[in-house]
Order: structure tokens, then sequence, then C-alpha cells
């Protein structure tokens, strides 16, 4: 009986040491992705409350594109100006700022798929009449946020005729509009309506010219990311896709727009 009792012993203390690791083992951390965007709001895509908490279209996208692809993401806020440099610093993984897909970016950084495609368009005031052309334009001062298509737009079309004013904000861009410090802003479309031709102080404002694009624009907004993570720019591009077929993207984009912001 005693060697019975040492047998069954000695298997239980072995089992004991085969099963330990698995029932110690803690469970896989979920992989955290960080998601730089500027602190600067850009309605209906980005808004901050003065708690510092995040909403609107892009942030709602982001979440949920995080989601499908089962990562943690964190919101990480940086000047626009300095975001490639501070996604290149690791500061971040992606960045999540209305940032356009164009071939010149491209030498720097990697994207998604888009998540959004929208035009730009001219806004000036009501009582001055302005053509969108050459000879429209000479004279005039144009007021752009810095390092962005819309910038590169002017610079490469009218820089011979108009004075290029240019701001770290797309709010203070509107602000000098709206003081009459420049004769025009040229921006995103739907960022011009909701954050200036909506509010009180854009009463006094028109489209001028329609809403276009350009190929200097680009080919749509997407999650820009290093270009050494593949893996991850795959994954986020994934999941883009996945939540436009499962109907989340809709029912998100329908809470902002009354029309089809992906594009066509």
């Amino acid at each position: 009986m005693k060697l019975f009792a040492t047998l069954a012993a000695t298997a239980l203390v072995a089992a004991g040491a085969l099963l330990q690791p698995a029932l110690l083992q803690p469970a896989a951390a979920q992989e955290v992705v960080r998601l730089g965007t500027t602190p600067e709001p850009y309605p209906p895509f980005i808004n901050i409350d003065a708690n510092g908490k995040l909403s609107g279209f892009e942030i709602e996208i982001a979440e949920a594109v995080c989601a499908e692809a089962k990562v943690k993401c964190e919101w990480v806020l940086q000047a626009w100006e300095g975001i490639i440099p501070a996604l290149l610093e690791n500061k971040f993984d992606a960045i999540v700022a209305s940032m356009s897909i164009t071939e010149e970016r491209k030498q720097v950084v990697d994207f998604t798929g888009k998540y959004y495609d929208s035009p730009a368009m001219f806004v000036g005031r009501k009582d001055q009449d302005i053509d969108i052309t050459a000879e429209g334009l000479n004279g005039k001062t144009v007021a752009v946020q810095v390092s962005t298509v819309h910038a590169n737009y002017v610079e490469n079309k009218f820089k011979d005729v108009v004075t290029i004013k240019s701001y770290d904000t797309q709010e203070n861009a509107n602000l000098d509009l709206i003081a009459g410090r420049v004769d025009l802003v040229l921006a995103d479309s739907i960022a011009l309506e909701d954050g200036l031709l909506k509010t009180t102080e854009g009463a006094d404002f028109e489209v001028k010219g329609e809403a276009f694009t350009d190929k200097l624009m680009g080919d749509g907004v997407g999650f820009a990311v290093r270009k050494s993570d593949t893996a991850l720019r795959d994954k986020l591009t994934a999941a883009i896709a996945a939540i436009r077929a499962n109907g989340t993207y809709k029912t998100i984009a329908d809470k902002y727009f009354s029309f089809d912001i992906y594009g066509g």
C-alpha cells in the first residue's frame, strides 16, 4: 500500500508540474496601437472638448477600425506641422488626422486604404465677386493650412498670381478670413462647411466657384504608418474594408453626412 501511495503521490506531483505553467500563464496582452491626431478641432472630423475628450467622424471610424482589428488603441495629441516627424520618431504608430494619400507623402510614410475622400473648395466674402481662375485670383491673398494638399495645390497652380498665407491650424486661417486679412481660404469642403459656413461668424461668406478634386490632392484620406510597419498597415486596411462591408462605417457616416463621404 505504501508503494502504491508513493507512486500515486509522485504521479500527482508530476501532473501538477505539467499543469502549473499553463495555470500560471497570463492571458496574452492585447496589442496596443497608438494613434496620433491633432489637438486642434477640425469639425466634423475631429473635435476635442475642454476635458481633452476626442470626438468626431474620424475618431469614431478609427475606434471602430481598432475594434475590428482587435487591437487596443490609445490617442496621442500632436500638432499638425510636426505629425509626420513624430510618427517617424516612434511617438505613436499611426496618424489619424485627415491626412491625404499623396505621392509626395508616400516617399516618407506608408498608407492604409482610404477611409474617406472629399473635395476642396475656396470660400470668400459674399460681397466680393471672385472667379477661381488665374485672372480672377490675380492680386488676391489666399489662406491655407501649412503642410496640406490645399497649400500644395495653390503653390502649384497660382503662386505667380496670388499671395499665399500659411497657418498652423485651419481655425486660424478661417479667423483671418473673417477679420478681412485674406480674401479667400482653400480647404476641405466639409471642414469649411462645418467649421465656417455653418457658424454665426460665417454668415457673410460663401463658396467661390465649385467644390473640386485634383490629382495634386491625392487619393483620399488614410491612416499613415511607418514604412516598416507593413503588418499594421495591412491589419488596419483589412479592418477598414470589414467595417465598410458589415455596415458599421455607414452607421457612423450617417451621423455626420447626408452623402457618401467615402467617395467613388
